[in-house]
């Protein structure tokens, strides 16, 4: 049977598994189990209707129906291949993946049309109980498996129905990892792990899909284990190996427009909470301002991210994002109140061959005649070698002294002038 007489077959078989199959039943088998069953009625559907099919167009077909049943349709194998941590789904023509720090088109056509997009879409945020239509156009949650997913439907998209997936490792990425990959220097490395340990406020800073996250969850490794680990995310992505995490997730209004939780309501609980370290996933708003005000009233070693393109724009958003918030407070306030709190920013950002790096660690000295002081103290070259090089500008923070203090040793050279090597 050639590749156009099976298009009716598919769809036939399609149709009539979904009136045979319980999709809530479904969802509550386990996914080995779910395919098997699958299986087994795509084969008893095709006995029926007598269709005689080659073993390897038979397998084909069935392999491919269970994906649109049980996986996630047409794009299941990209998101089985390994090296993909991001499919791009623009719309039924256009899909787009991401591998290794890569973006690539894919060639062939996975969609039929709009409405294979929006079932797709409907069939992977249904059992999450959220729903994308015109009166709810879009849709921000996180999968079972830990992956994220974004939807946006018409009238916001202009191009139709759009989903992003992006797929995080089962293992967690180390520092050991990190340094041997060239995201950064042992210098460099050996100067955040003493920060995280002697509890000094950092925050990670960079563009989308710079790697923010991932360095976070390195950094929070050198956290001891004893400590009493508070994360709060917008949908939850941080994975630490530690024994005392109490992990808290925003959640988004339901259908009635009701229910919402939002950071901000989970950072003040969470300092109700007896936090050793409070970790947000990334600050975006309001929230600014009660994190800031942790960190400046006890609740030292926080960590969290940003979206900026600098340490110093990172400041400066921080301060907007604060003035956000219901109070308020004059703006030379607020940016004393950043200055005080911040004790280091890490700059990160994704080069041109899809490679993530430390770009920048600078070191927050508080104010002079109202701004804040930012100091350089590690930087990457990138014109220095086809691979770059990682440098330290000889500065040394005035925190060095207190991480001493708290008994972390930095050693002879740590800020001395010359690659980090």
């Amino acid at each position: 049977m050639s590749a156009g007489a099976l298009g009716p077959v598919r769809r036939e078989l399609r149709e009539r598994l979904r009136e045979r199959i319980d999709p809530h039943a479904l969802a509550t088998t386990p996914r080995a189990q779910r395919r098997v069953r699958v299986r087994e009625e795509a084969l008893a559907l095709l006995r029926e209707r007598g269709a005689i099919l080659p073993q390897r167009e038979l397998a084909r077909l069935v392999n491919e129906v269970s994906d649109e049943v049980v996986g996630f349709g047409p794009i299941e194998f990209l998101l089985q291949e390994p090296g993909v941590t991001e499919v791009m789904v623009n719309g039924p023509d256009d899909v787009f993946v991401e591998r290794e720090g890569r973006i690539e088109r894919v060639p062939e056509r996975l969609f039929e049309g709009e409405e294979s997009v929006l079932h797709l879409i409907e069939r992977i945020v249904g059992p999450l109980g959220l729903r994308v239509d015109g009166s709810s156009p879009w849709v921000d949650a996180r999968l079972p498996s830990g992956s994220r997913v974004h939807a946006i439907v018409p009238p916001l998209s202009l191009r139709g129905p759009v989903l992003t997936i992006r797929r995080f490792s089962p293992v967690p990425i180390t520092a050991r990892d990190l340094l041997a990959t060239g995201c950064i220097g042992p210098r460099m490395l050996a100067f955040l792990a003493a920060c995280v340990r002697g509890r000094a406020n950092l925050v990670v800073s960079g563009g989308a899909g710079a790697g923010k996250t991932t360095l976070l969850g390195v950094l929070a490794s050198f956290i001891p284990d004893e400590e009493r680990l508070i994360t709060i995310e917008d949908a939850a992505e941080l994975r630490l190996g530690k024994p005392h995490v109490v992990a808290l997730e925003a959640r988004p209004p339901n259908v009635e427009g009701r229910g919402e939780v939002t950071v901000r309501d989970l950072v003040r609980n969470a300092l109700r909470m007896r936090p050793d370290r409070i970790i947000v996933g990334e600050v975006r708003g309001g929230e600014a301002l009660d994190m800031l005000q942790a960190m400046n009233t006890g609740h030292e070693g926080s960590l969290s991210t940003a979206h900026a393109n600098s340490p110093r724009h990172l400041l400066w958003r921080l301060e907007t994002m604060a003035m956000m918030s219901d109070v308020e407070l004059p703006a030379a306030h607020v940016r004393a109140q950043v200055a005080a709190a911040i004790d280091v920013v890490v700059q990160v950002a994704r080069l041109r061959d899809g490679r993530r790096v430390v770009w920048e660690i600078a070191s927050v000295e508080g104010t002079r005649r109202g701004e804040p002081v930012v100091e350089t103290l590690y930087r990457f070259r990138s014109r220095d070698g086809e691979r770059g090089r990682f440098v330290a500008t000889g500065a040394v923070p005035g925190i060095a002294r207190s991480l001493i203090e708290r008994g972390q040793w930095l050693g002879d050279g740590q800020f001395a002038a010359g690659d980090d090597e």
